[in-house]
């Protein structure tokens, strides 16, 4: 009888649960946030880490006082670990494939201000269609919806682009125009026929990738040739909440023109000068190539692909003057 290989030993006796911990802890960076997220005591989790170490014999984090970090060998499990548990959720998806089914579960990470009636429609009409998908929509900043697609931890991404993971592939899906605006309180709001330099030194709410080099570097420029200077005295990665400081008079914000056009009608913003030659953002669809999805997955990414190449650029830019 042949003797049973290190591997082959470790693929019969590994507990697909303590995977599931090592994820969580991982993705927590402490035991007790994975201990909340597993709904597990946390000596539980603790000897689960011990167990899946003493499995693999090999330690995979270093817990020191004050000290949470994943090993070398602990960065490669978690790559692993990923994985399979990418495999396990596409078991069931597989099963009913066979059977003709379009199922499973889309992850899309999304940037906060994503306004697009060509996403919309294809989503809504993929639901109609396929009723044993489901979708989550996810909002974050766009690095971190590029980081999850190029990690594989969600199915695609509909992002700005401040840089681009490689093995991530990009298309442009629409294209945004960002004026700058005030809230009713603002000394400004109502303000016509204002001066060149009337903006200049004025306090300055935005994006936190309002700055040079990153998304939305055009904004940072238009900033500086009106004189408004480098301090932002209130940042977020959440459109709703720049909004939300303009709307109190916080300071002269950047919106996109389609995203607040009913705010302006309503009269809770005002936009100020210029109004032409405005800055212009790209949002993209990024999803990562030679990926095996779910039938659902694979629905999804092909419709939004298709939408794009049939529909001319001009019918994708919103908000132009």
């Amino acid at each position: 009888m042949s003797r049973i290989s290190a591997p082959e030993r470790l693929a019969r006796d590994l507990d697909w649960n303590l995977l599931r911990v090592f994820l969580a802890l991982a993705e927590a960076g402490s035991v007790t946030g994975a201990a909340e997220r597993l709904s597990l005591k946390q000596p539980s989790v603790s000897a689960a880490l011990k167990r899946l170490e003493e499995r693999v014999g090999a330690r995979l984090i270093d817990r020191a006082r004050g000290r949470f970090q994943l090993t070398a060998a602990g960065v490669r499990m978690l790559e692993e670990a990923r994985e399979v548990e990418a495999a396990i959720l596409r078991l069931a998806d597989r099963i009913t494939e066979a059977e003709g089914q379009v199922t499973g579960h889309v992850t899309i990470a999304l940037a906060s201000h994503v306004v697009c009636p060509l996403f919309d429609g294809v989503l809504a009409g993929f639901l109609a269609d396929h009723p044993g998908a489901t979708v989550s929509l996810e909002v974050m900043p766009s690095r971190d919806a590029l980081a999850l697609v190029g990690a594989r931890r969600a199915s695609l991404a509909v992002c700005l682009m401040p840089l681009r993971p490689a093995g991530v592939v990009a298309e442009l899906l629409y294209r945004e125009s960002f004026g700058l605006f005030c809230g009713q309180s603002h000394p400004l709001f109502g303000a016509r026929a204002l001066a060149p330099d009337a903006l200049a030194g004025q306090a300055v709410v935005s994006f936190q990738t309002d700055r040079e080099g990153d998304a939305l570097g055009e904004v940072t420029a238009l900033r500086r040739r009106l004189g408004m200077g480098e301090r932002v005295v209130g940042s977020s990665a959440h459109l709703e909440e720049v909004r939300r400081m303009i709307e109190a008079g916080i300071g002269i914000g950047p919106l996109p023109l389609h995203v607040v056009a009913r705010d302006l009608a309503e009269g809770r913003l005002w936009q100020l000068p210029p109004y032409r030659g405005l800055p212009q953002v790209d949002v993209h669809l990024c999803h990562a190539p030679g990926l095996r999805r779910n039938p659902a997955e694979a629905e999804l990414l092909a419709r939004l692909l298709a939408a794009i190449a049939a529909t001319p650029l001009a019918q994708r830019i919103y908000g132009a003057t």
